[in-house]
């Protein structure tokens, strides 16, 4: 989805961004629930594809604001692929031993191995966005992690790994009406925590992370999109899209039997 691509370079406003947007599509959210179970079949089939090429690696990255669909977004596009060549990795606070680390120690031994796809959810661009936002190192120093993360993605993608990074954008209203929804339901009130809110006080403060993020960190190999995420159909058809495109661009192919299988009779 070219639309949603951040050209590197680009200075990103996220203002001039429409979270509610849908891009054309009219056919009502019937009709891409039926899309999207179409594209998960297509996105089923390439994944097995990339499993038996073993040539590739697929890393993909989801960040948001607190609800922003990261789960949402897992469950809904991957619903259906085999869980034995995708995983996904989470990153919370760290804990004692990563921070005895360098903060990308944590990151590197979770990227996807040959024929695997990773799926992050959140990543280390923590390390420039909620640390910025609460202080929690000097400014000169996660100043200088934007440089450390290109470097860091150019050398996977050198070595063979295809990035794709996803910035699921909501607007402040919807995020309130999503709090709202899990605090009614006794079964989301688990997903809601006082600490969000804290977070959310914060809004302008990571919108500005945020901007700096999509215009320092999207690159030729490592590009962020900037996906409307108010409805969420739309949202899982823009992820499942460009991951389908983006694996049919791979030249992926099945490995050539060995020779003289044809031969072979099971008794």
């Amino acid at each position: 989805m070219a639309a949603h691509r951040i050209e590197s370079g680009t200075e990103v406003r996220l203002v001039d961004v429409d979270p509610d947007a849908t891009d054309g599509w009219d056919d009502g959210k019937k009709a891409a629930r039926a899309r999207l179970a179409k594209l998960r079949g297509k996105l089923a089939d390439l994944q097995h594809l990339l499993w038996a090429d073993g040539r590739h690696r697929l890393l993909v990255v989801l960040q948001a604001m607190d609800s922003g669909g990261k789960d949402g977004t897992i469950r809904n596009v991957f619903e259906g692929v085999n869980p034995q060549g995708v995983r996904v990795a989470s990153f919370k606070a760290p804990t004692s031993t990563e921070l005895s680390h360098d903060y990308l120690w944590r990151v590197h031994e979770k990227m996807p191995a040959a024929g695997e796809i990773v799926v992050f959810n959140r990543s280390h661009y923590e390390d420039v966005l909620v640390v910025r936002v609460l202080d929690l190192v000097p400014q000169e120093r996660w100043e200088r992690r934007y440089e450390h993360i290109n470097a860091f993605e150019q050398m996977l993608a050198d070595e063979g790994t295809t990035i794709l990074k996803f910035y699921l954008h909501i607007s402040r209203e919807e995020q309130a009406e999503r709090f709202r929804s899990r605090l009614d339901n006794p079964k989301k009130r688990w997903k809601f925590n006082a600490a969000d809110l804290d977070h959310r006080r914060r809004w302008d403060d990571y919108m500005t992370a945020f901007e700096a993020v999509l215009s320092r960190t999207s690159t030729p190999d490592a590009p962020w999109f900037v996906v409307p995420a108010n409805h969420k159909w739309y949202r899982d058809l823009v992820v499942a899209e460009t991951l389908i495109e983006t694996l049919e661009g791979l030249d992926l192919r099945y490995p050539s039997a060995e020779p003289g299988i044809e031969e072979i009779v099971v008794t």
